[in-house]
């Protein structure tokens, strides 16, 4: 055989290799390797809060485990979220960027006024959920559900009730509905709103207001050494990290979870939002994950399709009737 056609035989054998690599790789439906695809995840909060950890916590495991390229992860800050939701609907079509946002986004989105409303845009996925807890100090002459219900029914506006988010946020809407259901008009609540955990844990050790309602993580040091009590939780079942009783348990019949989820941007092809469902579903699969929801005391709530479309418009809808009631959308 003479140099040229080795060189040529040599070339196609190569060809023939690359294209068998590439096939066994896999390819995405435009033709890039998955494994490689750059994808985008805006944040609606600054670094640290609830959707910074769960977005990063996602992204890291998708990231080692391989099941994507390198994420680029923008803190997207104002108004509560609403800024992000806008953004999210001004990148209408384009299928390499998700949103992590939450009950807060949708109450914001209300409290706000604002028209990046989460029915349009694309539902993903659902991933995680934290119960609330009602939170008294060590001292309170509440020791139970049934002194908290009993005192405040009686005068609801005797009761100082604080929260770490401001209206419309998890805080803000579990009293709420919690005064709903044990009916108490909710315009009769005497709200605080405290910038996060940190001031509402001096406001309760102060003795500044009587109930504190929030998600526990941020109080377990104060739970531990008993400065703080809880007199119930507020999600289906009991938190192993806290020796307190459901609101059911007590005879309230009212389940409430903060929640974080996945929205994409509006007009993206079904097959595109399948992409970004089979990305979420592999990750949620991954031991990584399931230590992620332990470490940080998660619930695993994953859904997709049209049980997570539901579940926006459920809560959507009642997040709406809330704070209509209160005139605050």
């Amino acid at each position: 055989m003479t140099s040229r056609r080795w060189s040529r035989a040599l070339a196609l054998a190569l060809a023939a290799v690359l294209v068998a690599t590439v096939s066994a790789c896999g390819v995405t439906r435009d033709g890039t390797d998955p494994d490689n695809r750059r994808l985008r995840m805006m944040i609606p909060n600054s670094p640290g809060g609830g959707y910074d950890l769960t977005g990063r916590s996602a992204a890291q495991v998708m990231e080692q485990d391989g099941l994507t390229g390198r994420f680029e992860i923008n803190n997207v800050i104002g108004a509560s979220g609403t800024v992000a939701m806008q953004r999210l609907l001004n990148e209408k079509g384009s299928d390499d960027v998700m949103l992590l946002m939450g009950l807060g986004v949708v109450g914001a989105v209300f409290t706000n006024r604002s028209d990046a409303t989460v029915d349009r845009a694309t539902p993903v996925a659902g991933l995680v959920a934290e119960a609330e807890g009602i939170l008294v100090p060590a001292d309170s002459p509440f020791q139970s559900v049934d002194d908290l219900v009993a005192a405040w029914t009686a005068d609801p506006g005797s009761v100082t009730v604080g929260g770490g988010s401001s209206p419309g946020g998890p805080d803000h809407l579990f009293p709420m509905q919690l005064a709903q259901t044990i009916g108490i008009d909710p315009n009769d609540v005497n709200y605080i709103a405290y910038d996060g955990g940190g001031p509402l844990t001096t406001a309760l050790l102060g003795e500044k207001i009587d109930v504190g309602m929030s998600g526990l993580g941020e109080f377990q040091g104060q739970i531990d050494s008993g400065e703080l009590r809880v007199l119930a939780v507020s999600g289906a079942e009991r938190l192993e990290t806290v020796d307190a009783p459901t609101l059911q348990e007590e005879g309230v019949d009212l389940e409430f979870l903060n929640w974080r989820g996945v929205l994409a941007p509006p007009g993206i092809s079904e097959e595109a939002r399948q992409d970004l469902v089979d990305l979420l579903t592999e990750m949620h699969d991954t031991p990584e994950w399931e230590d992620a929801l332990e470490r940080n005391g998660w619930i695993d709530n994953f859904m997709v399709g049209e049980e997570f479309e539901d579940f926006l418009i459920e809560q959507n809808n009642r997040v709406e009737s809330t704070l209509k009631e209160l005139g605050l959308a």
